[in-house]
């Protein structure tokens, strides 16, 4: 990444259901630093006007990241943070313009989801709470679900049991669905897709994506480092400071 006079620029892409809205302690961390930092709602996502009902592709998903991602200056490369499929599909796209892509405690496969392996170590094996989906069909009943939410009941116990009580009911309040198209995403190979380091911090007490998951995504797509934090699914609110330091670390940056 190049040194611009603002600092180094920062893309913070959010994971499912959540917005721009959950990066409000790690933006204030890095702006505090003199780093520049993008946090663009995905589509359907936060403020984002479309339906998910309506997102059928992980290219429309992804618009407004890569809308982001174009308009960068030639000589100017970011660090995107999070957003697991979203990350590594601008790593297919970009990774011209990506210096270190930094994935917490999120999906990390090299061509997203195709084979029974991708979708064990991938996708949220939650069962053991129950029925924790909200499933809408807006094509019918007997056509697939067209998006996806998290049941209340299950939010804070899922994502948020380590934070404190006032993040995870200010979540609870902004979390929407997401389109229900987004875990059956294919990427093509293609050339470059190593142009960027990868960097994955694992979060040891994490009921989302387990560790065994996210051990598994590791061997299988080994990043250029690993990082760990004894924290939940979401140190954005649990340990910002901590999860500052490590974002740090990744880019080989001082605090």
């Amino acid at each position: 990444m190049e040194e611009v006079k603002e600092g180094h620029h920062f893309v913070l892409v959010h994971g499912a259901g959540h917005g721009a809205w959950c990066w409000f302690k790690l933006r204030c961390l890095l702006e505090a630093s003199g780093h520049r930092v993008s946090c663009p709602d995905l589509a359907s996502a936060g403020i984002h006007p479309a339906d998910p009902n309506s997102i059928l592709s992980i290219d429309e998903y992804d618009a407004p990241l890569f809308s982001l991602l174009s308009a960068l200056p030639e000589h100017e490369k970011v660090t995107p943070r999070a957003g697991g499929l979203s990350v590594t599909h601008a790593l297919h796209v970009f990774g011209n313009k990506i210096k270190v892509a930094i994935f917490v405690a999120a999906t990390m496969l090299p061509w997203g989801y195709q084979t029974e392996e991708d979708i064990k170590d991938g996708v949220p094996d939650l069962s053991r709470f129950g029925d924790v989906y909200e499933l809408k069909y807006n094509m019918g009943p007997n056509n697939p679900p067209t998006s996806v939410a998290l049941r209340k009941e299950f939010q804070r116990k899922i994502l948020y049991q380590l934070n404190p009580i006032e993040d995870s009911t200010l979540a609870s309040m902004l979390l929407r669905p997401w389109p229900a198209t987004l875990p059956s995403t294919r990427f093509d190979k293609v050339e470059g897709l190593e142009q960027a380091r990868r960097v994955y911090i694992k979060t040891t007490h994490d009921n989302m994506v387990n560790p065994q998951q996210q051990d598994a995504m590791i061997r299988r797509w080994p990043p250029d480092d690993v990082l760990v934090m004894e924290t939940d699914h979401s140190p954005f609110f649990s340990a910002p400071m901590e999860l500052f330091k490590l974002v740090m670390k990744a880019s080989h940056l001082r605090p």
